[in-house]
């Protein structure tokens, strides 16, 4: 049953509700003091494709010496001790992983010892490896 009071109430309610509503009305006459617009935040970088050569090169070839560090092969994510290889610059990395390379920390054969992997690939590998390490 619906008595006055009842009915006053919903419309109460109702006006409430109706106040709370979408204010999208623009005022078109803007003051001189309106702040100016901000401009839109910048849309963000598209996500980089994930480098499935160099993965693939890595788990099939360099995984067997760098993922356990032997002959002083730098694990993929050891920051500490790929840091330094890194600040040399790519250059220098593709180089000694393609030629080899024999330092105070250890060695790196030829290719990773896989003579058959193009430079493309080793570069892969490299590339793969210092992103996990960065």
């Amino acid at each position: 049953m619906h008595t006055p009071m009842n009915a006053f109430a919903i419309a109460a309610l109702v006006f409430s509700l109706t106040a709370c509503g979408d204010k999208t009305q623009v005022d078109t006459a803007a003051s001189p003091n309106t702040p100016a617009p901000v401009a839109a935040p910048a849309t963000p970088a598209a996500p980089v494709a994930e480098n499935t050569v160099g993965k693939s090169v890595y788990g099939k070839t360099c995984a067997l010496c760098h993922a356990a560090g032997v002959a002083g092969a730098p694990k993929p994510g050891d920051k500490a001790d790929w840091g330094p290889r890194i600040a040399q610059g790519m250059d220098v990395l593709h180089k000694h992983a393609i030629e080899g390379f024999t330092g105070a920390k250890g060695l790196m054969p030829a290719r990773g010892g896989a003579t058959a992997l193009s430079d493309d690939d080793v570069k892969a590998a490299v590339a793969f490896m210092v992103d996990q390490s960065r």
